[in-house]
């Protein structure tokens, strides 16, 4: 039986002209060398917490296999509820919170909630991939704002940001604090947002899920600190960084208090939500992991300080030195396409590293390290990427 030859496209145009992710590609590639260290991915070498997975097997034991309620288990909102309020002084109702499968997930539902076909997102990058591909996956574009440095600090510059918004433009996107610079709004900046959208009915979609990686206080600004329930703002969250919850892919939302049922209606469509038992798991991780995020947190800083006295010595390494999350985003002076690069690095010195091109255009001369690693892993894998680096 010959096989027919397709004369057309079956599958949805977006695939045509979405950008390609070579960076996961990368990181494919990198897992597939045996002594290759990784430091391309955001997540660090410490499992799960033991108390939030004997939940889970307390919760497996106690038969909560059923399916979930479509917007979260109440017990999960409300302990989210509770965590804001502790955390932030935020006061949050229960039907502006929605549990979700992560936080890339959560991301999707509020796109998904707004977007039609050819709206706009204009975006503040550099931006992790995975919003620009689920953003273009949702019908919408990309729209980047390229932060820059200046006087030793990543800063936006809100006028050429609000520049890019036109007729077309449905929502803006901030990840703060930044995946990869760790750049921090100010305050100052998000009343300014908040002002700028609500005079246009323009949507703000935060990302905040390293809103409690600060390096030296305790939580970064959040939009929820100024915005009234009716704003149109969506606020991003997620377990995987905060408590090490990587792989069990749970994260919340938060949106205006007429969202509940949009979301839940794109949650029911798509997957149910989250399972059961790990929601058991995500409310005693809000609940009991304030001390394991500390001594995270601990780690973070001392691990980047290795990172940055290690990067220092090389003449042709520049950085900005973050003051929030877990990664190192530097320019190798004469090194101009970061996806070559980073396939030397694992090639030559077993090194994993996510390129910089991949969050954006014009990064194409960075490199993302990931210092979220066992200490002795950071040390080893630096001393590895000497001979490229000097």
């Amino acid at each position: 039986m010959t096989s027919k030859i397709r004369t057309y496209n079956p599958y949805r145009s977006c695939f045509e002209t979405m950008s390609s992710n070579v960076a996961a590609e990368l990181l494919r590639y990198g897992k597939s060398k045996p002594d290759c260290i990784s430091l391309a991915q955001g997540e660090g070498s410490l499992p799960t917490p033991a108390f939030i997975c004997d939940e889970v097997q307390k919760s497996l034991a106690d038969g909560k296999t059923f399916y979930s309620f479509g917007a979260g288990l109440p017990e999960l909102r409300q302990e989210i509820a509770t965590y804001h309020a502790k955390s932030y002084g935020h006061n949050i109702p229960l039907n502006r919170i929605s549990v979700t499968s992560s936080g890339t997930n959560a991301v999707h539902l509020a796109l998904m909630s707004i977007l039609d076909e050819g709206d706009e997102v204009v975006a503040v990058t550099p931006i992790w991939k995975n919003l620009i591909g689920i953003t273009e996956l949702a019908g919408g574009r990309i729209i980047d704002v390229p932060m820059e440095q200046t006087d030793g600090k990543w800063h936006l510059d809100l006028e050429k940001f609000f520049g890019k918004v036109n007729q077309n433009t449905k929502a803006m996107m901030i990840v703060s604090p930044n995946n990869p610079t760790g750049w921090v709004m100010p305050a100052e900046d998000i009343k300014t947002v908040l002002e700028f959208a609500r005079a246009r009915d323009i949507w703000i979609i935060a990302d905040e899920v390293y809103g409690r990686t600060m390096h030296d206080i305790s939580k970064a600004p959040s939009f929820l600190d100024y915005a009234e329930d009716d704003d149109l703002l969506y606020v991003v969250n997620s377990f995987s960084k905060t408590w090490a919850m990587t792989g069990w892919r749970l994260g919340w939302l938060i949106g205006p208090r007429d969202s509940e049922d949009k979301i839940r209606d794109v949650i029911l469509y798509e997957n149910m939500g989250p399972p059961t038992f790990t929601q058991h798991a995500g409310i005693v991780a809000l609940r009991h992991g304030e001390e394991f995020l500390q001594s995270q947190k601990e780690l973070w800083k001392n691990n980047q300080k290795i990172v940055v006295d290690a990067l220092s010595k090389f003449p042709r390494v520049s950085m900005v030195k973050s003051p929030a999350a877990f990664y190192a985003f530097f320019k190798v002076e004469g090194e101009t396409d970061s996806f070559a690069l980073a396939r030397r690095m694992i090639d030559e010195v077993g090194v994993s590293l996510a390129p910089g091109g991949a969050f954006g255009k014009g990064f194409n001369d960075y490199l993302r390290l990931c210092f979220a690693a066992k200490p002795e892993v950071l040390i080893e894998a630096l001393r590895r990427l000497e001979p490229i680096l000097k």
